[in-house]
C-alpha cells in the first residue's frame, strides 16, 4: 500500500472513529464514557508514532515486573561480591589509583580500605557467594541471575535514582513503568497497570520515581498502601454511595467530552480514563490489597502481619498483585545509605539490620512466585541506585567508630530472578577490591534494554516524539540487550 492509499485509509478509519464517538457521547448509561476510556490509552499510546510496530514486538519471556529497589545503595562487598583480597588490605591506606581523578561524595585525604563486615559462603550448585546477612535469599542461589558489574553515570542519591528509573538523571521523565504500561497495558482492566509501595519512608525524588513524565498521566505509577484504606481517598464520601458517584462520573464525563470536542486535548481523554479507572478499582483494589484472608502458613513464610505497614507485607502485596494481572510491580524500601556517621545507616549495625528485614520477605516472594507457577513468566529484580567503596569512608580524616562506605557508581550488585533469565548464573566480574568492572560493564542503560527485551520489547523502537526527539527508556546513547544472561 503506498503513502496516499494509508493517508485516504487513515481519514476512513477517523472519520468512522468520529461517528461513533459522536453516538457513544449521546449515551446516559455510562457506555459512552466506559468505551472512550478504553479507547483513550491505545490512541494516546501511538498517536505520537505512528510507525512504531504493535507491541510487544517479538515474543516474550517475561508478562510482569516485580522491582525490588533498596533505597540508598547497598554495598555490594557485604552481600554478594566476595573479595578476600580486600580483607588482607584492611586498613592499609587506599591505592592512589582509586583516588586521582575520582569524584567521591564524602571522601577526602586518603581513606583506608575497609575489608568485608561479614562472613560469605558459597551456595547452591552455582556456587554463588552470598555473605552471611542473606541467608534465606542464599537458599535461592540457584533461581538467582547476578550482574556484578553494573554502572550509573551518577553518585549522587538522587539523580541516580531518576537514572535507574527512568533511563534519565533529571526530574520530568516517565518511570520505567509507565513505559512498559504505556506500550503493553495491562492484563486486569480494571487494576492500574503500574503499582507502587513503599516502606521505610518516601524516596527524596518522591513521585518523581514513578511518573508518566510526558507520557500520558494515566500511566503514572499508582500508589498502594499496606495500612488503611489501599489508596487514597479510594474510598466514597460519607453518605455517596455507589449510585451516586456513578451519577457523578456520568455527568462529569459529559463536561469532558464536551471539552475534547472543543480544545482537542487528549489529556481530556486521560483524564475520563483515570475517572473510570478509579470507579472500577473501588471494587477491585481493596479485595486485592487485602491480605487478611491469606493463610497463616503463608503470613508466616514472609512475616507479614495483618495491619502493618513494612517490606514483608509489600512482598506479599506484590505477589498478589501479580496473581491479578498488574504489569508493573514497583516496591521502594528506604533506609539503605550506609554511611558511619549514624547507628541506625553505618554497615556494623543499621545495615545489618535492615537486612534482616527484607532478607525473608525476598525469599518468601520468590518461594511462592514459584509455587503458583507465576516465577516462570514473572521477572524479579533486586537492587539499588550504586554500590559502595572498598574504602572506609573518611571525611576530613576523621577515623569514626562506626563503619561506612561512600557512594561508588563505577560497579553495583543487580540481581534477578525468574522471567526468561539464566538461573544460577553470573554475570561481569569486579577487580580484586570490588571497585571497577575487570570484565563486562553493564550500564543501567544497557539494563533497561534487557528487561524490555524480556518483555518482548525493542528499546530502539519503542518511542514517544517529544521536545524535537524520538524519546526512550534508554534515552540518546547506544543501549545493548545483555542476551548472555536471558535463559
Amino acid at each position: 500500500m503506498n503513502r496516499l492509499s494509508i493517508e485516504q485509509e487513515l481519514r476512513r478509519a477517523k472519520l468512522e472513529d468520529d461517528t461513533r464517538r459522536q453516538f457513544l457521547s449521546r449515551c446516559t448509561t455510562g457506555l459512552g464514557s466506559l468505551w472512550m476510556a478504553s479507547q483513550a490509552a491505545g490512541r494516546s499510546a501511538h498517536a505520537s508514532s505512528a510507525e512504531m510496530p504493535a507491541l510487544p514486538h517479538f515474543p516474550a519471556k517475561a508478562k510482569r515486573v516485580i522491582f525490588l529497589h533498596m533505597i540508598g545503595g547497598p554495598s555490594q562487598l557485604e552481600l554478594f561480591d566476595y573479595k578476600p583480597m580486600l580483607a588482607k588490605y584492611d586498613g592499609k591506606d587506599a591505592p592512589q589509583e582509586y583516588l586521582d581523578g575520582q569524584r567521591f561524595a564524602f571522601i577526602q585525604g586518603t581513606p583506608q580500605m575497609l575489608g568485608p563486615q561479614f562472613s560469605f559462603k558459597q551456595h547452591g550448585e552455582s556456587g554463588a557467594w552470598v555473605s552471611e546477612l542473606f541467608p534465606h535469599v542464599a537458599s535461592h542461589a540457584d533461581k538467582l541471575c547476578f550482574i556484578k558489574t553494573m554502572q550509573t553515570d551518577q553518585f549522587n542519591h538522587g539523580p541516580a535514582q531518576l537514572l535507574v528509573h527512568t533511563g534519565n538523571a533529571r526530574i520530568g521523565y516517565p518511570s520505567e513503568g509507565s513505559w512498559v504500561t504505556w506500550g503493553l497495558g495491562t492484563e486486569n482492566e480494571d487494576l492500574p497497570g503500574f503499582m507502587v509501595l513503599l516502606s521505610g519512608g518516601v524516596p527524596r525524588n518522591g513521585k518523581a520515581l514513578w511518573s508518566s513524565g510526558f507520557l500520558p498521566s494515566v500511566y503514572q505509577g499508582v500508589q498502594c498502601r499496606s495500612q488503611g484504606d489501599p489508596i487514597l481517598n479510594i474510598s466514597n464520601p460519607k453518605n455517596v454511595t455507589r449510585d451516586i458517584r456513578r451519577q457523578m462520573l456520568d455527568a462529569l464525563g459529559d463536561l469532558n467530552r464536551k471539552s475534547h470536542d472543543h480544545f482537542h486535548d487528549p489529556e481530556t481523554l486521560t483524564r475520563i480514563a483515570q475517572y473510570e479507572m478509579s470507579f472500577r478499582m473501588q471494587m477491585t483494589v481493596p479485595e486485592v490489597a487485602n491480605i487478611n484472608d491469606e493463610p497463616q502458613e503463608i503470613l508466616d513464610l514472609y512475616g507479614a502481619k495483618k495491619g502493618e505497614s513494612s517490606f514483608a507485607n509489600n512482598c506479599l502485596l506484590a505477589r498478589r498483585f501479580a496473581e491479578a494481572g498488574v504489569r508493573f510491580i514497583q516496591l521502594y524500601d528506604s533506609g539503605w545509605d550506609s554511611h558511619g556517621t549514624e547507628k541506625k545507616t553505618s554497615i556494623n549495625e543499621g545495615f545489618a539490620d535492615k537486612c534482616r528485614q527484607v532478607d525473608q520477605p525476598i525469599s518468601a516472594l520468590l518461594t511462592d512466585l514459584q509455587r503458583r507457577g507465576l516465577l516462570e513468566d514473572t521477572l524479579v529484580v533486586w537492587g539499588g541506585e550504586f554500590g559502595r567503596t572498598p574504602m572506609r569512608e573518611n571525611r576530613g580524616g576523621n577515623k569514626m567508630a562506626l563503619i561506612g562506605r561512600d557512594h561508588a557508581p563505577a560497579a553495583f550488585t543487580l540481581f534477578m530472578a525468574g522471567g526468561g533469565v539464566k538461573p544460577g548464573f553470573t554475570y561481569g566480574e569486579t577487580d580484586e577490591f570490588g571497585y571497577r568492572p575487570a570484565t563486562d560493564p553493564v550500564h543501567v542503560r544497557d539494563f533497561h534494554a534487557t528487561m524490555l527485551h524480556l518483555l518482548g520489547i525493542d528499546s530502539d523502537r519503542m518511542t514517544h516524539y517529544f521536545q524535537g526527539l524520538h524519546q526512550k527508556l534508554t534515552g540518546v546513547k547506544p543501549a545493548s540487550v545483555i542476551h548472555e544472561v536471558i535463559g
